[in-house]
């Protein structure tokens, strides 16, 4: 298999892409992957030695899907288990992935995968739609509105939604095994025309919907050559994506990791205040605001990676050595003076991942940043319907249920809006005695105390 080769006269540099691939049980993720690294020629040769073997001693053609299932346990079950990362490099850009789980016992692998990714490729398995009849595609084709009666899965709906809420910026919907049907060309617009009144519905602005087929490598790297599909590979689509960076408009703020001693030989050691600048940007002379003590500093030095730098920006890992000593510790927060208020009550999206449903009453350990505090879940406001995405009643939030909720915290945090910061406005929720990790908080509003 050749690999992929695209023109690369005077393409600027482009920022490494982190991408997640997401989807049901089956539906072609490891396949997926493996191609793109075959392709890219991200694989050692003893590694393609070994899968070449594997496949005569089988008399199959090679799996792919075995350069990502690293344990035998995961290929016996038929799942992947955890989040496995590859990285791959084309003419064009590097690119790091996120194998995501799809079964939905794992619906929290997922959700880790989304939370620090520019991209979330939600693949769609085109066999288990119930497209097999010539009759009733040629019927969506004239009849856009038969498209209803195609019900996509209940997880290519959750992981669409999950990134979505997890402000993933660019989300591709991946059609796979289009070797696998009659008519490819009908069965991909009746599934395309499907996916769209999805998005539409629930308000995704999707980066694309691309056939391929991951296991003859029809459009991921190379063009199928379909008279019915004229748009880019799956690879042409993601080396053009933007990547996710946190505004560097708006009011700075860093969660403080750790407090470092810095010694310059003179024996002054000042305090190194490290972190990664969750929004905004900061730069030798700006003063600074403590949260939660509410103090103020000017900012005299910044350090990263060993070395002096006059700014930082959002998403950089930067340390800051203030004018004056002053009482900051893990799990503070450093500010613009004015931009952070404290929260004790808010509303928020909820993401449970536990096989324990979050009850109103209920305490948990929520970390925001670097810090823990208790909370105690006060209200279920409603839960969401992934299959027709309305709001219905619900008293609590069973396993892998999305809902609104109402937190109280034990003490206040400096809580952003999810919408306005990916950081200061997330956060993990912990169950106390299991010591599990329970559910994902998106934060909507602060409403008070």
């Amino acid at each position: 298999m050749s690999p992929a080769v695209h023109k690369t006269a005077h393409v600027p540099a482009r920022r490494v892409l982190r991408f997640l691939t997401a989807g049901s049980v089956d539906d072609g993720k490891s396949t997926l992957i493996g191609r793109l690294l075959l392709d890219s020629r991200a694989i050692l040769a003893d590694q393609l030695d070994h899968l070449h073997a594997k496949a005569e001693a089988a008399g199959e053609p090679i799996d792919l899907s075995l350069l990502t299932d690293g344990l035998e346990a995961e290929r016996e079950q038929g799942i992947t288990i955890d989040v496995a990362y590859r990285y791959f490099t084309t003419p064009r850009r590097k690119f790091i992935i996120a194998d995501a789980p799809g079964h939905e016992q794992y619906t929290r692998n997922m959700v880790t995968a989304a939370a620090g990714s520019d991209a979330a490729v939600v693949l769609v398995d085109i066999t288990k739609l119930e497209l097999d009849d010539p009759a009733r595609l040629q019927r969506m084709q004239r009849e856009p509105s038969v498209d209803r009666c195609i019900d996509l899965l209940p997880q290519t709906r959750r992981h669409a939604l999950l990134a979505q809420l997890l402000r993933v910026p660019s989300i591709v919907f991946a059609v796979n095994k289009l070797d696998a049907v009659a008519d490819p060309g009908a069965a991909f617009a009746a599934v395309s025309q499907a996916l769209q009144r999805f998005a539409d519905q629930a308000q995704i602005a999707h980066a694309g919907i691309v056939p391929v087929s991951a296991l003859r490598g029809d459009n991921v790297t190379q063009p199928m050559g379909a008279a019915w599909y004229t748009g880019p590979t799956l690879l042409q689509l993601l080396e053009g994506l933007p990547t996710a960076q946190e505004a560097a408009v708006g009011s700075f703020s860093l969660p403080v990791q750790y407090v470092a001693r810095e010694g310059d030989g003179t024996g002054v050691q000042p305090r190194v205040l490290w972190g990664r600048i969750a929004q905004g940007q900061v730069q030798v002379g700006d003063a600074v605001q403590v949260f939660p003590s509410g103090e103020q500093a000017t900012v005299t030095a910044l350090r990263r990676a060993g070395s002096s730098a006059v700014l930082g920006q959002a998403g950089q890992s930067i340390g800051v050595v203030l004018d004056r000593p002053l009482d900051v510790s893990r799990g503070d927060w450093l500010a613009a003076p004015g931009s952070l208020h404290s929260t004790q009550r808010f509303a928020a999206t909820l993401a449970w991942l536990d096989t324990e449903a979050a009850t109103p009453g209920r305490r948990y350990w929520l970390r925001h940043g670097n810090r823990w505090v208790q909370a105690r879940l006060c209200s279920v406001e409603h839960r969401l319907d992934i299959h027709t995405l309305a709001p219905l009643p619900a008293e609590q939030l069973e396993i892998n249920d999305i809902g609104e909720v109402v937190f109280e915290l034990q003490q206040p945090l400096p809580l952003s809006t999810f919408a306005d910061n990916r950081v200061g406005g997330a956060l993990i929720v912990v169950d106390p005695a299991s010591h599990r990790t329970s559910g994902a908080l998106l934060v909507r509003g602060n409403l008070g105390g």
